[in-house]
């Protein structure tokens, strides 16, 4: 067997193994570390010795967030089309930063930015950018909206830098992502220029408390930041409300759309982000629920005038210009696998049908999950799925908060995978669903599990309490 064959093999034991293996790991460090050297080897080994070696390393440590009972985070698992494709991605070993280095890879990012607009129902003269994650993602967009507000100011923040320069204020949901406030990191802005926002409903941002905001520092370069999607509670902002109130006042308004922008390509969860289309730009995630392999999200913006100019660089030896797009004139890298292709062959593979389908079954699996768990006694529901994640506070019978306790216990089970959070500062379990192929049986063996979990801790407290009288 060559080198080739002994991964492919590898790859398929993995996967035939995924409805039947632990969904957590079970290694430990140094389970994972034995068949390796245990130093940097002074001749080098045969390349099949090195892939065994490899493969023998990482069994112990591999999460099964490519099957369907991991509902931790918000992973979803990979498409067979967009793996396979991301395979030959790694074999033909391009660099799609220019037409010039990879035509190939950049007509077919061009036909992939096509089709992502029209799944995600976006406008269709949008510029976009093919990154590494939602994080590379907002950078990405945020640098385009850092451009637009200062360019309205007069400031040319390319050439001279934010030194010196107009103060640029952001206004965000309360419940942003931490990725957002790093991305206003990485762009000078700084994490306290952020003055964020609430209102009635639980994860949104009211008009009455936009408004206001807006009318403290009428002339100050703004962005405003939206969430299609809480991470907790999948709740969306009132984009059509929203956006209007915004563009009325010249501010950018950018959306977090890791996982919930992809509601607008379902014709039933749509109307959860109505008029997001509105908005100036958006970050979401291929990875997520869209099921490409890692690593591969997406940056969109309405004008891609402040895109271009805020990523655009240029040097004496590069051949760039002409009838196709060059993919490093909208993106931050310079060396950039071919991450577009695999999710093209995931939006082929699924087509439009397809894909509404697949993000309707995660939100009722994630629905059926919740109900399902808070009908155990000890069980109380805080967020029921609205799209696919919903909330949940396990107790014992003193009425003390056991919700950490049964999330490790269903997940040294085996049987599924959960994380947990905080929601109005109490520990939470929550659940997210994002992949492909969750089944209905993945969502009955999670629940049992949960189940077994909870009444075997309470069961267990309640002896506790007993000796102790």
């Amino acid at each position: 067997m060559d080198t080739l064959d002994i991964a492919f093999a590898e790859a398929r034991r993995y996967l035939a193994s995924l409805d039947t293996r632990p969904v957590a790991s079970r290694g430990t460090p140094a389970a994972i570390r034995s068949p390796l050297p245990v130093q940097f080897p002074m001749h080098g080994m045969p390349a099949t010795d090195v892939v065994r070696a490899i493969a023998a390393a990482a069994e112990p440590g591999l999460t099964a967030n490519a099957g369907g009972r991991f509902f931790a985070w918000v992973k979803g698992g990979a498409l067979p089309a967009a793996l396979a494709t991301d395979i030959m991605c790694s074999a033909w070993d391009q660099n799609v930063v220019l037409a010039s280095t990879s035509p190939a890879g950049a007509v077919l990012e061009e036909v992939a930015g096509q089709f992502l607009l029209e799944a995600l129902r976006l406008p269709p003269d949008s510029s976009y950018a093919f990154v590494t994650g939602c994080q590379m993602a907002h950078t990405t967009a945020l640098a385009a909206a850092r451009h637009a507000v200062l360019a309205r100011a007069g400031w040319d923040v390319e050439a001279k830098g934010l030194q010196g320069g107009p103060v640029i204020r952001v206004l965000a949901n309360a419940h942003h992502h931490s990725s957002v406030t790093r991305a206003l990191r990485l762009l000078g802005l700084g994490s306290d220029c952020i003055v964020p926002l609430g209102g009635d409903v639980p994860g949104t941002v009211s008009a009455d408390a936009l408004s206001a905001a807006l009318a403290d520092a009428p002339d100050a370069p703004t962005i405003l930041i939206l969430n299609a999607g809480d991470l907790n509670i999948g709740a969306c902002d009132d984009f059509a409300t929203l956006c209007p109130i915004a563009h009325a006042a010249g501010a950018w308004v950018h959306v977090d759309g890791a996982f919930g922008l992809w509601a607008n390509a379902s014709p039933r969860l749509a109307p959860l982000v109505a008029g997001v289309e509105l908005a100036d730009s958006w970050a979401t995630d291929g990875h997520k629920w869209l099921n490409t392999p890692y690593d591969c999200g997406m940056a969109i913006t309405r004008d891609p005038v402040a895109h271009s100019a805020a990523m655009r660089m240029t040097a004496a030896y590069l051949t760039t210009g002409g009838a196709v797009r060059d993919p490093m004139d909208f993106t931050p890298e310079w060396s950039r696998r071919a991450r577009a292709l695999p999710a093209l062959a995931a939006l082929m593979e699924l087509g439009r049908d397809g894909l509404a389908a697949m993000i309707e079954r995660c939100c009722d699996h994630a629905a059926a999950i919740y109900d399902g768990i808070i009908g155990f006694e000890g069980a109380t529901g805080i967020a029921r799925p609205t799209m696919n994640q919903g909330l949940i506070r396990f107790d014992a019978c003193d009425g003390a908060n056991i919700s950490d306790a049964v999330i490790a216990a269903i997940n040294a089970s085996g049987e599924a995978f959960v994380s947990g959070g905080n929601w109005d500062g109490e520990r939470v379990m929550r659940i997210s669903v994002c992949g492909w192929n969750t089944s209905a049986n993945d969502v009955a063996r999670t629940v049992a599990a949960a189940g077994e979990a909870l009444a075997r801790l309470r069961s267990s407290a309640e002896m506790d309490v007993g000796l102790t009288r």
